[in-house]
């Protein structure tokens, strides 16, 4: 494609997320949840969407944890899901969220309250799109 071409499509993206009053972080981040587990898991060493025995499938297994990868609204789904896939595996729970805006950060922080308030035992890592 040609520069400039990529250039006025750059540029009508942000004319539209300016005319619609939409934050441009949200134009940019938008990969699937996959590709996000994708990337966490490669560079931590584990392996992606493990079948476990009753076949539900964890996104992915370190040595050491059960990691969920989740976007950053749905950090109370995560929390049962790491806790499951610990249970099922005898590793440690792992919680990643997905930060795609400085608003969305509440929600790490409602996650590591609740972690810390209720003493679960689940390990957290960010992936930072802001």
């Amino acid at each position: 494609m040609d520069s400039r071409i990529k250039y006025k499509i750059i540029y009508m993206v942000f004319s539209i997320c300016l005319i619609l009053n939409v934050p441009i972080s949200y134009s940019f981040e938008k990969n699937n949840e996959r590709h996000y587990q994708e990337v966490w898991c490669k560079n931590n060493g584990g392996k992606l969407e493990v079948s476990l025995p009753d076949r539900t499938r964890c996104d992915c297994i370190t040595n050491s944890h059960a990691v969920e990868v989740e976007f950053a609204r749905k950090w109370a789904e995560a929390i049962g899901q790491s806790l499951y896939y610990s249970l099922q595996t005898g590793k440690s729970a792992g919680i990643v969220l997905i930060i795609a805006s400085n608003k969305e950060y509440k929600y790490y922080l409602r996650l590591n309250t609740t972690i810390k308030e209720f003493k679960l035992p689940i390990d957290t890592w960010i992936i930072d799109l802001r």
